[in-house]
Parts: C-alpha cells; sequence; structure tokens
C-alpha cells in the first residue's frame, strides 16, 4: 500500500436521492452507506480531512429529475452529516467535482497531496473527479466498496475501466 502524505476523502453524491425512499434510488445503498461511515470515522481517527461534495442541480435549466435545490433528495444524508460533523462542504453542478466548485482551493488550504475518492454514481460523478485534469496534482485512489451505482455491473464496468488510470483501494486498506 502507498505511503499517504497529506490524504483527504472525498466524498461525492451522498444524498437522500440515491437511497430507497429517494428520486433516483441506487444499487447497494445500504452496504455502501455503511462503509463510508466506517471510513469517515478512520478518517476522522488520524485527523485526515473529509470533504463531501453534494450535487445541485442547475435551477436555470428548469427543475431536474433530482438534486432540486431546497430538496430533501438533495441533502446530504444525514448518517453522513452525523459521522462527518465538522466535514467541508462543496457544491458542484457537473459531474466532475472539480468543475466551477471550491474543491481545488479547499484542497490547496489543507495542502492535500492524496485523494481518496468514494460516492455515488461510479462511472459518473466518481469517475469523472479521479480523472479529472485537476486531479493529476494528486495521488488519486478510488474505494470500490464506498462507491455504487445504478446497478452492479454497471458499478463493475466502470471501475475496471477507471482501473486503468487510478488505484482501486478497499476502504480496509486505508491507514
Amino acid at each position: 500500500m502507498a505511503v499517504h502524505t497529506n490524504p483527504a476523502l472525498i466524498v461525492i453524491d451522498l444524498q437522500n436521492d440515491y437511497f430507497p425512499q429517494g428520486k433516483f434510488p441506487l444499487w447497494n445503498t445500504t452496504s455502501v452507506l455503511e462503509n463510508i461511515k466506517t471510513a469517515i470515522g478512520k478518517a476522522n481517527q488520524a485527523n485526515i480531512p473529509v470533504i463531501l461534495v453534494q450535487h445541485i442541480a442547475d435551477g436555470s435549466k428548469g427543475i431536474a429529475p433530482f438534486f432540486n435545490e431546497g430538496t430533501e433528495g438533495a441533502d446530504i444524508h444525514p448518517e453522513i452529516l452525523a459521522a462527518a460533523p465538522d466535514a467541508i462542504v462543496v457544491k458542484k453542478a457537473f459531474a466532475d467535482s472539480f468543475f466551477h466548485t471550491t474543491l481545488e482551493a479547499e484542497l490547496q488550504r489543507l495542502a492535500v497531496t492524496d485523494l481518496w475518492i468514494c460516492g455515488m454514481m461510479t462511472q459518473n460523478c466518481v469517475t469523472h473527479t479521479a480523472i479529472s485534469k485537476s486531479a493529476e496534482k494528486y495521488s488519486v485512489s478510488v474505494l470500490p466498496d464506498c462507491s455504487t451505482t445504478v446497478s452492479e455491473i454497471l458499478h463493475l464496468i466502470a471501475l475496471n475501466a477507471m482501473s486503468t488510470r487510478v488505484p482501486l483501494v478497499p476502504s480496509t486498506d486505508l491507514l
């Protein structure tokens, strides 16, 4: 396992609309939620910053199917907020968590060198953030057991595609 000099845990789009009562429920959310809470706990114990990324639909384009600002569905899952009460929250409107957000500024302020990326949806926001041009200056790892999407097969296809660019590290191997 690589030595991490100054990592941050990036948790992408753990929002209510992706859970069973939401507008776009994903596959395996119960296990992923528990795994992310465990990863956050490890980060908290090691004083590693946790950054929560929250997707808010662009209201100028009309009402979106989900993640509309001010809705309960767009809110970060309460168990994630409870696990990371002091986390930085970065809002985004695109799949890449760096694009037109404060993520880069927060990482620079914290002198982060390594990114541990996880969240929803593996083939979209997790992938686009992990292989973002802006992520190239960091040592990036994706936590497959802390990520999910609409189905297991799509999750596995996305992980396989990403594995040519970034290491896939089980959350149990952190720290």
